[in-house]
């Protein structure tokens, strides 16, 4: 069997399809003789069309759209439709307000108040009570008026909506000695409060309360004036802010923190964007050095990096001015062109010295072109091909830097073969005329007999292999050539890759298996934001409790009917056998027990007509969880499920779902939470389908670019390898799969392809014959430029570390991932394998 496979290699190895690279590689043959011959045309086009397209800058803060929900939760995601179906079933109701009720998130102010002892003491609750007070008096100014907290707090029956604690306490600290406090429900004679929602951290003697170490408020707004209640949050925010005591302390939150906070994100990165580029433009120079004053490429560098700045401000300027909507998360967009654009810049130069030092510099353009522009095209094509496919994420903010990354790499790559090839041929005349770099003074070749050896350094230049009649060979390209190249095509060393290899997959494919799913919306704040200290705040004290999940019943039920009552109960029954459900509570069940407690018969549909209205007189708040028809038949209604911390979310909101469709009732079960925990059905299946199609689109793209089938399947095999070790390393680092991270393994599939796609196809276009000689002819031809391209977009990525932003943070965990596994695959794994299975 083994033999038969080598055979087939071989024969793959044997067989060229080069009835597309070969035109391609004449038609960028011709091209760089004409930018060669006339390169102020392609320096200043480019120039003009960027100025043009960076017009569209002037639209960014009106197409700034960073929206959590329509951002970072699936487009169509399951739980917005059945919001749409509660929102038109169930209205609410502005004078009977209940959080219970809300089928989104609301318009609120909250506060956890935490002590190191019982918080339940007088002097604690005076303490909350007092901020309490000072925050309902809280004197906002709006349109040169004042207002307070009860004019737009929402309201039951006329009265703002109070906290629940506060108000079995009376607002008097000295009642709560006595008062006895159950839990989690305290039961008064006209109604269950519950409690579990605003004490943290009890302490029972059986169901009474003995000690507490927490206390929640909540201050809920309406929701008809945005501005002014978005003034009150703020004001709120700065009150409690400023607020110290010595029993209590507060951590604090609002409904618009996050989203507040989310979109102070990127001014946290600005300042790292100009130390990005610094420090681009000095490793760009710095890599590019000589010290021939004539053949130094100091200008090309520097040009290199303009020409990717240029990239950025065409691309992002051109979708500004078609309206595409601007998300945060395209901000980390510079720092991955940045790297694209350079090492399209390496590989160029790198080619430009091998050319023949005496021929014309249209003519070396174009052995520059014919020899490298077919190679930066596939890595381009793959680029952009693997971002226009994550164009089909059900993300928004996925999408949008899909869009605007894959049209500044085609800008990049226009701008490469255009303007950095225009400055490529105007430094070629400079050496042509053996011009000093920065004087542009003509120098000689050779030092004076009559001139110190320091005159040398700076006013001697223009040298070059006589026989070869190319520029010198660098150093680095000399040590793959004669040291590494050599050292990894030995039969020891093949072997000892070949077991690095292996341990490489299984330690990435046993990171696959413990990767976890979803954002938590906590990590799209700054890590010093007020609201990380609440959320750590909550879960340390409200963790046992989750969410209050409603379910609707989408059909008119017979209630009063004993067999079709069977038939709900025993859904109830179902939901309540799953360990993370605490209990239900619906109007159906309050009404079966006001009429046991009251005698009355409910068998019939008579009577249950008949004795319903007055139970909702006395029960108003359970109007809102009916849907009548014209003729007051009972169309729809909904009850709720109490929730328990004992599951993930995705389990959770999974086995609700799952017990809601297996019920004989059709039942539907939401909870505005569900708009974010959707995400988790989607986002594994959605990732793995644009990584097999984007594998497929890449080997199809090989296989049409590069020569040799085998080679462009070692291709689709490198982006296959790079994608589960940068996933599973991305899960041993602490980096969830999320649409942040999604983002950045859709940016892995044509990052990963990068450095293989560059060596193999100065594999297969090596003129040698034995392939180990080939593969130390292509390391010895673009290792060095493949390593400057790494460390160039490793720097200009690196700065992102010290963000405070978890969503930059993880794109420089995975593009460091990424360049450094790629870099692996290109410099070791893939010369190795493609020396095994057979020459191309």
């Amino acid at each position: 069997m083994s033999a038969r496979i080598f055979e087939v290699s071989a024969a793959m190895a044997r067989y060229h399809t080069d009835c597309i690279e070969r035109p391609l590689r004449i038609c960028f043959e011709m091209m760089g003789a004409f930018i060669g011959s006339h390169p102020w045309w392609f320096l200043t086009a480019p120039l003009i069309l960027s100025t043009g397209l960076g017009s569209g800058f002037y639209f960014l803060k009106d197409k700034m759209s960073n929206n959590i929900e329509d951002q970072f939760t699936p487009v169509d995601g399951r739980a917005k439709m059945e919001r749409k179906y509660i929102q038109e079933t169930f209205p609410g109701n502005d004078s009977m307000f209940s959080s219970l009720r809300m089928s989104t998130d609301g318009n609120y102010a909250t506060l956890i108040a935490t002590s190191d002892r019982n918080i339940l003491t007088v002097e604690s609750l005076q303490d909350i009570l007092d901020l309490d007070l000072k925050i309902r008096r809280m004197a906002v100014q709006f349109d040169n008026q004042s207002f307070e907290y009860v004019d737009v707090c929402t309201v039951v029956m006329g009265s703002c909506t109070s906290n629940d604690i506060l108000d079995i306490i009376e607002y008097n600290a000295n009642n709560i000695d006595i008062v006895n406090l159950t839990f989690p429900w305290y039961h008064t004679d006209l109604r269950s409060i519950p409690l579990h929602l605003s004490l943290g951290s009890v302490k029972l003697n059986k169901e009474v309360i003995e000690s507490a170490t927490a206390v929640q408020l909540h201050y809920y707004l309406r929701e008809d004036n945005k501005t002014k209640t978005d003034l009150w949050l703020e004001s709120f925010i700065h009150l409690v802010a400023n607020e110290s005591s010595s029993s209590i302390q507060v951590s604090y939150s609002t409904s618009m923190s996050m989203q507040w906070e989310f979109e102070r994100s990127p001014a946290s990165v600005i300042s790292l964007f100009s130390i990005t580029y610094a420090i681009a433009i000095a490793f760009s120079i710095l890599s590019c050095w000589r010290l021939d004053n004539v053949r130094t490429k100091v200008w090309v560098a520097s040009c290199g990096v303009l020409s990717t700045g240029l990239a950025v401000l065409s691309g992002f300027g051109a979708l500004l001015l078609l309206g595409q909507p601007f998300v945060m998360t395209v901000a980390s967009c510079p720092f991955m062109i940045l790297g694209i654009g350079l090492d399209d810049m390496f590989i160029m130069i790198s080619c430009w010295q091998r050319t023949r030092v005496l021929d014309s510099v249209p003519d070396r353009l174009a052995d520059t072109y014919r020899d490298a522009a077919v190679s930066i095209s596939i890595t381009t094509l793959t680029d952009a091909l693997a971002l226009f496919l994550g164009y089909s994420s059900p993300f928004g903010s996925v999408r949008s830097f899909c869009l605007y990354a894959g049209i500044s790499v085609c800008f990049c790559y226009l701008y490469s073969i255009t303007f950095l090839g225009a400055c490529m041929a105007l430094n070629g005349r400079r050496e042509a005329e053996n011009k000093h770099w920065f004087t542009c003074a003509k120098i000689p070749e050779d030092l004076p007999p009559t001139d110190s050896k320091s005159f040398s350094m700076c006013c001697v230049g223009g040298s070059y292999d006589r026989i070869t009649e190319k520029e010198e060979t660098e150093p680095m390209s000399q040590i793959f050539e004669r040291c590494y190249g050599p050292f990894l095509t030995h039969k020891l060393i093949k072997a000892c890759v070949i077991v690095i290899y292996t341990g490489y997959l299984a330690v990435s494919i046993y990171g696959c298996f413990i990767l976890k799913e979803g954002l938590d919306r906590r990590n799209l704040a700054l890590d010093d934001s007020y609201i990380s200290n609440y959320y750590n705040t909550e879960r340390q004290h409200f963790s046992e409790y989750s969410c209050n999940v409603m379910v609707a019943v989408k059909q008119p039920f017979p209630y009063w009917g004993e067999d079709e009552q069977k038939h709900l109960f025993s859904c109830i029954s179902n939901f309540e056998n799953l360990n993370y459900v605490n209990g239900t509570f619906g109007w159906f069940l309050s009404f079966q027990q006001y009429a046991n407690t009251t005698n009355l018969s409910i068998r019939s549909q008579e009577a249950f007509q008949t004795h319903l209205p007055h139970f909702l007189e006395l029960n108003s708040m359970f109007r809102q969880d009916i849907n009548w028809t014209t003729d007051n038949q009972i169309q729809a209604s909904r009850f709720f499920i109490q929730t328990l911390n004992k599951t993930t979310m995705e389990d959770m909101m999974s086995g609700l779902r799952e017990t809601a469709e297996q019920c004989p009732v059709e039942l539907l079960v939401y909870h505005p939470a569900f708009i974010y925990f959707d995400q988790y059905i989607v986002i594994m299946g959605n990732t793995i389908q644009t990584i097999l199609v984007a594998v497929i689109v890449m080997l199809v793209v090989s296989l049409i670019l590069i020569p040799s089938p085998l080679c462009s399947i070692w291709v689709a095999f490198a982006i296959c390898s790079v994608t589960v070790g940068v996933t599973g390393f991305m899960s041993l680092w602490g980096v969830h799969l999320d649409s942040i991270s999604m983002i950045n393994l859709v940016m892995c599939i044509g990052f990963s392809v990068d450095f293989s796609a560059h060596i193999s196809y100065s594999f297969v276009s090596s003129p040698k014959s034995d392939v180990n000689e080939k593969a130390i002819d292509a390391l010895a031809r673009l290792g060095y430029p493949i390593v400057q391209g790494a460390l160039s977009t490793v720097l200009g990525v690196v700065v992102l570390s010290m963000s405070g932003s978890y969503i930059f943070r993880t794109f420089f965990k995975i593009v460091f991932l990424v360049i450094t596994f790629g870099l692996l695959h290109g410099l070791v794994f893939i010369p190795v394998f493609l020396t095994i299975l057979g020459a191309c």
